[in-house]
């Protein structure tokens, strides 16, 4: 049920899977008589997506279906649909959608629109190293990765007392951390907890 690939991406990556993969269903199913039986798939894909969400957040799967919930505008009125908005550094608005597709039999089909692919791990830290902005302090000055071996390695702090840094990765669920060359100075000035 929930996807452990997902967990570290961003909430539009999430929702932007999860609906390029219904969507891609809807479109090849689209001439079929029986359409409507793709109901069932929406509801377990539904539930998929808010349980990985809920598991990346920690909070209960209601929560994030409330935060997500929104209506779009189709030729067959409005339709409840879940989205999620990711702003670039450039200040250009990105938004994923999953549901929100009347599901309805089309005798002439069209050719599948879709979006791009979502962006994988390795593409977030080159975009999270090249916009240039340190992660705790927010400085532009001497930008540089922090990283550790494992996220267990965190756990080595205790959860009252651990530094500024410790509290950032934990909370991202991320081994980098991307840093200032001050930060990252004070980072390795601090004792490592036994």
């Amino acid at each position: 049920m929930i996807r452990n690939d997902l967990i570290r991406t961003s909430d539009h990556n999430i929702v932007a899977t999860f609906g390029m993969e219904y969507r891609g269903y809807v479109q090849y199913f689209q001439m079929a008589g029986n359409i409507n039986w793709l109901n069932k798939l929406r509801q377990y894909m539904e539930r998929s997506m808010f349980s990985t969400l809920a598991a990346k957040h920690r909070r209960p799967p209601w929560v994030m279906r409330n935060r997500l919930k929104s209506t779009v505008d189709t030729p067959f009125g409005k339709r409840r649909c879940f989205e999620a908005v990711q702003r670039a550094p450039s200040g250009a608005v990105f938004t994923a959608r999953f549901g929100g597709i009347p599901l309805r039999r089309r005798t002439h089909a069209r050719p599948i629109i879709d979006g791009a692919w979502p962006t994988r791990k390795g593409r977030q830290l080159t975009a999270r190293l090249t916009a240039g902005i340190c992660e705790l302090c927010e400085s532009h000055d001497g930008i540089t990765v922090h990283h550790v071996r494992r996220l267990s390695d965190l756990n080595r702090y205790s959860s009252t007392a651990a530094p500024r840094w410790v509290e950032a990765m934990r909370t991202r669920r991320r081994k980098t951390l991307i840093v200032c060359d001050r930060c990252h100075a004070e980072i390795h000035q601090q004792p490592i907890a036994q």
